[in-house]
This record gives structure tokens, sequence and C-alpha cells, in this order.
């Protein structure tokens, strides 16, 4: 008797490299749909080049420890199960924090404290409770991969669009203002901008942040009224805390057979 694929993100067959890579990226980006991982969304994004940067380091932590914690799943016991994430988490947030300041050392001083606080990132923890420890390498390292590149994406856009408006520079070169690089009459013009200097402090990361959440929400909107199926935007946070509460009644009723 033939069975059909059960479908996930977009269309894909649930659980390929292409379904967990796309998932993360649009279906449930971490920052614009489910919305976890704020600290640092909010407080490393006044620039363009450190939401970058966060962004690759946490992708690097997510995808390996998503890898290691499935490889692991089956010899973890579950009674230790959080203290195995971190200690598995820590290293790799260990190593890339000494990657960066070898190679990067402005950009890792600039994130400052962040780099370690990946360790506790919620992105991490929830990838590695609600998928990684319940499916394979394979499909649990695109999720993070795709996790993470969703949540570097927005985060990089944010940046970009607070230090554009809040200080007239795209990666770090001046485009609007006083020193310009656009040369000739274009530049006599965009030298005239003046800096809308909220943007790069605090406000402006919530501002932003609740822009783009604003256009999800209204592509959203638009593929429910062309029929599209949405259920599985921002599914993730829901679809784990179902499952478990599913293991902790299957446990208790494995206790109650046992006595």
């Amino acid at each position: 008797m033939s069975t059909q694929a059960k479908k996930g993100a977009l269309g894909f067959k649930q659980d390929t490299p292409a379904e967990r890579f796309f998932n993360g990226l649009v279906v449930e980006n971490p920052t614009l749909v489910l919305m976890i991982g704020m600290c640092p969304t909010l407080a490393v994004t006044s620039s363009a080049i450190n939401g970058l940067g966060m962004g690759l380091a946490t992708t690097f932590v997510l995808a390996l420890s998503n890898a290691v914690i499935s490889a692991l799943r089956k010899t973890i016991p579950s009674t230790v199960r959080i203290p195995s994430f971190i200690v598995v988490i820590a290293s790799f947030v260990t190593l890339v924090e000494l990657l960066m300041k070898a190679y990067v050392p402005t950009l890792n001083k600039a994130l400052g404290v962040y780099i370690p606080l990946i360790v506790v990132n919620c992105i991490i923890f929830g990838r590695a409770e609600a998928y990684a420890s319940k499916h394979g390498i394979i499909p649990s390292f695109f999720d993070g991969i795709g996790m993470g590149i969703g949540f570097t994406c927005a985060i990089t856009v944010i940046g970009l669009i607070r230090e554009f408006i809040g200080a007239g520079t795209a990666f770090d070169v001046q485009i609007l203002g006083e020193g310009t690089v656009v040369p000739g009459p274009v530049g006599d013009f965009l030298s005239g901008y003046q800096p809308i200097s909220i943007f790069i402090q605090q406000a402006g990361a919530f501002f932003v942040l609740a822009f783009l959440i604003a256009i999800m929400n209204k592509i959203k909107s638009n593929m429910e009224k062309k029929g599209k199926d949405t259920s599985k935007f921002g599914e993730g946070c829901c679809s784990s805390a179902e499952e478990a509460a599913a293991d902790k009644i299957m446990a208790e009723k494995a206790g109650k057979e046992a006595e």
C-alpha cells in the first residue's frame, strides 16, 4: 500500500535538507516569525557588519551542535539532557570565540559579551530540544543551517537599515551625508543628508524590528488571501511544546504500567 509523503515547509518533503533549510529561512524564521533570540537581535545590530558577524557565529554553533546532539541523542539520558546540551554548545562557542579573536579581533571586540552568550541563546537550545534530539544527523544539521541563515539574514538587514538611516553608511562605507564615496553631482546631493541618529540607538532596533515583522505578517496575510497554506508559519514553538507534553504523558503511562 503506497503512502503519501508528508509535506513540510513550502511544500517540500518533510525532514529533507531542502525542507529544513527553507523552514528556518522563511517559515520558522527565528527573528521575524518565532521572535526568539531577541537579546542579540536588539543589542548588536547597530551595523550590518555586526549583524552579519553575530549571525554567522550563531549559524556555526547551531549547525554543529545540532549535528552532535543528534548523533548522541540515543546515548544521552533524558534526566541530564539539558546539561549535556550546554556542554556541547559551549564547546562550539569556545571554538568560534577563539577563531574570531585570532582572525577578526575588531569584530570580536565589537560584539563583546554577546559571543559567549551564544551558549544560552534560546534559538540554539530550542532547536536542540525540539528537533536535533529527536531526528537524524543530516536533517538536524540542515535545520541548524536554515535557522542560522534565517537569523543571519534578519539581523543583517536590521543592522543595514539602522546604520543606513542612522549614520548614512552601508557595511561601514559612507553613502549618505558628509564624506560620501559617491562622486559627482549625485554625491553632492547625497552629502546633504542628515543622519537620523535615533536609528543607531537602542530605540531604533525596536522600530526596525517592528517594521520587518509587520512586512512578514503582511506577506503571510497575502498568502492566506490567495488560498495558500500558512499553517506551518510559527509552528515550531507550539509543536515542540506539544511534543514535550506528549512525551511526559507517555512516560507517566509507562511508569504506571510498570507498577
